[in-house]
């Protein structure tokens, strides 16, 4: 008997129902006939829509007829039926599909077609059909628009306007390509686009428009009082993402607008963004309005453009920012002054680490904490008016202690120059030096009438000890950084040219020019940096001050783009490792804040070198804080950027991965963001460490003045953790100084004005700090610590303060908020969100701003930052200003 195991298992397919069901629809579907996709069947079309398909078949038969009066009728049919045809979004409008397949035939009957008046009929059909019909390459709809009849453009609809648009501005760059290209046929065709799109809402298309085919100054007379300032903001908002000199255009349009509605607050911040100090000018003395004009002096001050004006000497010179940042720490009850263990709070630290141990580099430490957190209050608990405290600390440090009192007085100059007077008679040398250097952070970002900080520097810059030197040039720098004065340049230029004198004195007289003349590509100048970096030995040229001296001469050309290719191109004659330095730092400074993406690419392949043996690779480092520098114009750049330096982090060289950390905290300055502050967390451990001491500054720089307690917290378990690591200690209590700068009420952030307008004076001081700290250990660690006071160009209020007619300071109810992008929104969307209300004065976060929340007043400027002026609302409702009224009453 066989196994069982044997037989073989049989099954059997039972039909069911629903397989029963499934072939029957299967069958069905092979019935059905095959269709093309694309071609319409008679059978399912509506009555009505077949006889409209019969009626514009039969068009096409008459279109071909030799009779001339037959062929406009039917073309009369079809032009007709085209334009008065409806169509949702989703859908092609009846007629042209129907039409379509007769496109080729249609285009042969034109061909053939003698001239005349119906020609240009059937020309303008084609156009509207070649949008769904022809290839996009062959740009058939602007062909047979530019040969069809002269009829406006509006009778076709919207989406027939863009498609020619686009077709226009592909057309302009293919010409462009030829010897001698005629465009002025698209010329007067984009005439004919633009009203339609500025009557349309389309705005920004208009815009593109012109922008692809060069005319963008066409738009001035384009635009009405409804629909300037949503112009104005596109083009603004676009300036960040075209490259030069679409930029510059865009801008310049942006000003005339403005000019031309007489919105002069709006037009001296284009100016200003354009860094142009002569159109400046022009809007401030075109204002007739005293109170327009001294909101412009406001914005001018801010700016560090102080121009000759007695009427509003005071406003313009910056000579109140003392008096009104008092007012603001009265108001917010912060005027005690704090001692640096406040800010340390060693006896809470996990290790147990106290502060009473003293040592010179501890004291220096405090001295820069106190320093900090006092700047601008005019009182401290540590110097107090004696000089105990400065004889605590040694030499060099003895400098950098007088100095801060500087910043403790700073922007008031009267006063200031009281308390430190009695160090000017001392006769040790680095109290004296510390005393020029206090004179010069005194007057940072004021301008005095007496003009004290030429006549008591002057004569310590050719005599003396070095350090009295090197402080007297330093000072003049930061006092008259970006005045451009031609006396000041008399004084310092022939230092910086004097082979005689040691490189420390040449390199800070070399930056201290680069801060008078920022951005202003002097050619003096130039030429006596130029020859100092050429006729220097090596061995000077090898020292860690160099480097200043070759930022110096990219501060010249900060912003100035193309300018700066001479200079460039000079260089790369000098055989030093550091001509290759100084052309990286010249390139990024001239391109700082335009978000030019070329530029990044050619940083980002300097970062990516692997240079073998001793080769050098100091220009590295300067390359990643360019790359930081020029990404800052656009928040996309500034993403891109640092998604590029977490693949530095992971391959660069050891050049490379210490200057990252440095780089973030520019992009970042007084903006805590989380992910930062973990990153830098993360690398603050570092092995390398220069990596970790980079990594602990630039937290304090993202920290910058907002007293954020997850920062304090880091930095105070870095400073237990680092208690035995001298150097790495130092840098520790530097960054919880700068956290708590000016006791939480100052900014680093060098965008101002909605963060529309770069203050060039700001990144300067940033970038000083930033490239002393490439190199720690010579510099800041050495005996240059001094360079760390060249951040008071930066320092500012982030505050808005209010100011009735008379200029004096009232309190009104504010909105704050996180800035809203509204660039291209209908209607009049919400330009803030999550919003609290308050009473001016009130502090700003980065990336906040203000609206009014009351119609008692009007502000003269639509910008509410820093100092604002307000004027009665002569609509306001009266029963707002009554309880008002009455609310103070009761208060």
């Amino acid at each position: 008997m066989a196994d069982e195991r044997d037989i073989p298992e049989l099954s059997i397919a039972v039909p069911t129902r629903l397989d029963q069901t499934r072939e029957a629809d299967k069958e069905e579907e092979r019935k059905k006939p095959v269709h093309s996709p694309g071609k319409l069947i008679e059978d399912e079309l509506p009555e009505e829509d077949l006889a409209q398909k019969k009626e514009l078949e039969l068009c096409v038969e008459r279109v071909e007829d030799p009779d001339p009066g037959v062929q406009k009728l039917a073309l009369g049919l079809m032009i007709s039926q085209i334009k008065t045809a409806t169509s949702s979004m989703t859908s092609i409008p009846k007629p042209l599909k129907f039409l379509g397949p007769h496109f080729g035939k249609l285009k042969e009957v034109y061909e053939k077609m003698p001239a005349g008046e119906n020609k240009p009929m059937l020309s303008d059909v084609l156009s509207i059909l070649a949008m769904t019909n022809a290839k996009p390459e062959l740009r058939e709809c602007l062909k047979f628009k530019l040969s069809g009849t002269k009829e406006s453009l509006s009778t076709w609809g919207h989406e027939y306007v863009r498609h020619l648009a686009g077709e226009i501005a592909s057309e302009y760059d293919a010409r462009q390509e030829q010897d001698k290209p005629v465009v002025d046929d698209l010329l007067q065709l984009t005439d004919e686009v633009v009203p339609y799109h500025m009557s349309h809402n389309s705005e920004h298309e208009a815009v593109d428009l012109l922008l692809e085919v060069e005319q963008i100054p066409k738009i001035v007379d384009a635009v009405d009082e409804a629909n300037y300032s949503r112009v104005c903001l596109y083009m603004l908002s676009s300036a960040s993402y075209v490259t030069e000199p679409d930029d510059g255009r865009l801008l310049d349009g942006a000003f005339r607008i403005y000019r031309k509605f007489a919105k002069l607050p709006d037009a001296l911040r284009v100016a200003l963004r354009m860094d142009n100090v002569e159109l400046a000018k022009e809007i401030y003395e075109e204002a007739a309005d005293p109170l327009v004009k001294k909101q412009l002096a406001f914005m001018l001050a801010r700016q560090n453009i102080f121009l000759e004006d007695p009427e509003n000497s005071e406003l313009i010179t910056n000579s109140k920012l003392s008096e009104y940042f008092l007012a603001l720490a009265q108001d917010l009850d912060i005027t005690e002054a704090k001692l640096p263990e406040d800010v340390y709070k060693s006896n809470s630290d996990a290790a147990g680490f106290s502060s009473n141990v003293e040592s010179a580099r501890q004291n220096l430490a405090s001295t820069f904490v106190n320093a900090f957190i006092n700047a601008g209050f005019g009182q401290d608990k540590l110097m107090k008016e004696d000089d105990k405290w400065v004889r605590k600390n040694k030499e060099h440090g003895m400098m950098s202690a007088t100095a801060s009192l500087g910043m403790i007085n700073m922007w008031d100059v009267d006063a200031g120059l009281g308390k430190i007077d009695k160090f000017s008679y001392s006769q040790e040398e680095h109290v004296k030096a510390g005393f020029m250097l206090a004179v010069g952070i005194l007057s940072a970002g004021v301008r005095n009438e007496v003009d004290p900080a030429i006549a008591l520097l002057s004569e310590s810059l050719t005599e003396g000890p070095s350090s009295v030197r090197i402080g007297a040039i330093l000072g003049l720098g930061l006092a008259y950084a970006r005045s451009a004065r031609e006396d000041v340049s008399a004084l310092l230029t022939p230092i910086v040219e004097d082979s005689s004198v040691g490189i420390e004195v040449v390199a800070i007289a070399g930056l201290s020019l680069g801060l008078i003349f920022v951005g202003t590509c002097d050619a003096n100048i130039t030429q006596s940096i130029m020859t100092a970096l050429m006729e220097r030995p090596d061995t000077d040229l090898s020292q860690s001050h160099a480097r200043l001296l070759c930022l110096g001469l990219g501060l010249l050309y900060l912003g100035r783009q193309e300018l700066a290719e001479v200079t460039l191109e000079t260089l790369k004659a000098l055989s030093h490792g550091l001509g290759k330095f100084a052309g990286v730092v010249v390139e990024s400074c001239a391109y700082t804040g335009t978000g030019n993406v070329l530029q990044i690419q050619k940083l980002l392949d300097i970062c990516g070198d692997h240079p073998e043996g001793k080769a050098y690779t100091g220009h590295q480092g300067a390359a990643v804080i360019g790359l930081a520098s020029v990404a800052l114009g656009e928040e996309i750049g500034i993403e891109m950027v640092m998604r590029s330096f977490d693949h530095l982090l992971q391959y660069g060289d050891s050049s490379v991965r210490r200057a990252v950390p440095l780089a973030l905290g520019l992009l970042n300055a007084s903006n805590p963001r989380m992910q930062v502050h973990d990153t830098l967390s993360k690398l603050s451990h570092d092995s390398d460490e220069d990596v970790a001491m980079g990594a602990i500054f630039a937290l304090g720089l993202i920290g910058a003045g907002t007293n954020n307690s997850r920062l304090a917290a880091t930095l105070r378990n870095l400073a237990a953790y680092y208690a035995k690591e001298a150097n790495q200690l130092f840098v520790v209590r530097i960054a919880q100084g700068l956290v708590f700068l000016g006791k939480g009420t100052m900014t680093l952030a060098p965008y101002h004005s909605d963060r529309q307008v770069l203050s060039s004076v700001s990144i300067a001081g940033l970038l000083t700090v930033l490239h002393s700290c490439l190199d720690f250990k010579n510099i800041i660690l050495s005996k240059s610590h001094f360079l760390l006071y060249t951040i008071a160009l930066s320092m500012y209020p982030r505050m808005l303060m209010t100011f009735d007619e008379d200029l004096k300071p009232i309190s009104v109810n504010v909105r704050v908020g996180q800035a809203v992008d509204t660039v291209g929104q209908a209607g009049k969307p919400k330009t803030i969100t999550g919003f609290q209300t308050h009473d001016t004065p009130v502090l700003f976060g980065y990336g906040d701003r203000a609206e009014l929340a009351t119609d008692e007043y009007i502000s003269v400027t639509p910008v509410l930052e820093g100092f604002v002026i307000l004027k009665k609302n002569p609509d306001a409702a009266p029963k707002e200003v009554e309880v008002k009224k009455l609310l103070d009453r009761k208060k």
